[in-house]
């Protein structure tokens, strides 16, 4: 961790750095901690809207100018919104970096949001949105998480509510923008091929005079734990029947992250954190692979712990085959659970589990971008030394770690049951 420095300006804005001089590549990203989390019932979807809505110009970088002139220096750069956050980034030549620290030092304070813009962009929004209601497993996960949650914002799915994305003003989302787009609530994070010194006298120059904002109170209520399993079920177009089973799990600061992580191997197969990109590894040695997929009652399954500040959801997601029910694999899914909880788990499978937990996280941790993203991201829900120390606490992990996370989290009155049935018969599938 010796080439990483973390400095707080005095505005509240934190920069993280870390020299890579293996290419000469800069990828620079900055963080918001605003995402559907900070999101009130009858707004959802404001932080994904801004976020839209910052590519739509200012005054000194117009609409469509940043496009051509990243591309012309062989650029690239993107957005993402989450739970917990909303992030940018540009990955480019070096020597063209400062292009994308004016950029986003510019559009921090001065977007325009203009109202045709606004009205245009909602047609987007909302077409995007019914565009994934078409896809089974949005429908599914979004009944989930309404399922899943009674208080938390984490019931809403990121891009909002159909009935908000027509309500929402113009001037709720400027709100929005000008109360969270601040330095005092944004993490900038810079890695790649230059010198520390003068990175940070560039950054002080850019980012150093921008205003804090004032801040409101986060009020997030605790959510209770499930006390009974809850069940949902969807139907509607298409051949191929869905069963996601969700519990809840801990959050990316909790102790018992690490050793979920491991389960979540052994019991699925390993999967990336990092949102970005990084994969490579098999499932096929998990034990619902084997229980599932090659016994054929399944197509395909998977899970997936996600980094969250709060509490959120471990969901196991299985494609059912076409001459298989999805009882049958809840079944299965819960025999494989109760030997988890019941048995010790030989220790070759958990270093095995490791091994591959492991090797994903290198994957997803290799190139400049990703290890630029994992300094902010790391960062909105714990600490980098999260990150740094990430495979030393999975390497942590023992059998009476697995054995109690299973006794634990994976009980049936701590989840949600989903399904979602097709309504074309199986004999009029083509």
């Amino acid at each position: 961790m010796s080439n990483v420095i973390k400095v707080e300006l005095e505005n509240g804005l934190v920069i993280h750095l870390k020299e890579i001089h293996t290419a000469p590549l800069i990828s620079h990203w900055i963080w918001y901690r605003i995402g559907s989390r900070y999101e009130k019932p009858g707004k959802t979807g404001l932080s994904h809207w801004v976020e839209h809505m910052q590519f739509k110009g200012t005054p000194q970088y117009p609409a469509g100018f940043l496009d051509r002139a990243i591309s012309r220096d062989g650029g690239m750069w993107n957005a993402f919104t989450y739970l917990d956050w909303t992030a940018y980034f540009e990955t480019m030549p070096a020597d063209k970096i400062v292009l994308a620290m004016h950029l986003e030092a510019d559009r921090m304070v001065n977007s325009l949001f203009d109202p045709q813009e606004v009205e245009s962009e909602r047609t987007v929004i909302i077409s995007e949105r019914e565009g994934s209601e078409n896809e089974p497993l949005f429908r599914l996960d979004e009944a989930i998480q309404m399922a899943a949650f009674d208080r938390h914002p984490y019931r809403y799915e990121v891009v909002g509510l159909k009935e908000d994305l027509y309500r929402i003003q113009r001037d709720d989302l400027y709100q929005h923008y000008r109360t969270y787009y601040a330095p005092n609530n944004a993490i900038v994070t810079v890695a790649g091929d230059f010198q520390t010194k003068e990175m940070l006298a560039q950054l002080r120059e850019i980012y150093g005079n921008l205003k804090p904002s004032s801040l409101p109170e986060v009020h997030i209520e605790s959510e209770p734990p499930l006390s009974e399993e809850r069940n949902v079920e969807i139907s509607g177009p298409g051949e191929t029947t869905y069963l996601r089973v969700a519990y809840r799990a801990p959050a990316a600061s909790d102790i018992d992250f690490f050793a979920f992580t491991v389960l979540d191997s052994i019991l699925s197969g390993p999967a990336s954190l990092n949102m970005f990109g990084g994969g490579g590894v098999s499932n096929k040695t998990s034990r619902l692979y084997r229980a599932l997929v090659e016994t054929e009652l399944a197509v395909s399954v998977y899970g997936g712990l996600q980094a969250t500040v709060d509490p959120f959801l471990y969901p196991i997601t299985i494609t059912i085959h076409p001459r298989q029910t999805a009882e049958a694999a809840l079944s299965v899914l819960d025999r494989e659970i109760q030997r988890l909880q019941q048995e010790t788990v030989p220790e070759a499978e958990i270093q095995r589990a490791i091994k591959q937990a492991r090797a994903l996280f290198a994957y997803g941790s290799e190139n400049i971008t990703n290890q630029a993203f994992w300094l902010g991201y790391a960062e909105i829900f714990a600490s980098y030394d999260w990150f740094v120390h990430y495979v030393q606490e999975l390497e942590k992990v023992t059998q009476t770690d697995i054995q109690r996370i299973a006794q634990t989290y994976l009980q049936p009155f701590r989840r949600v049951v989903g399904i979602y049935r097709p309504t074309t018969p199986l004999g009029d599938r083509q």
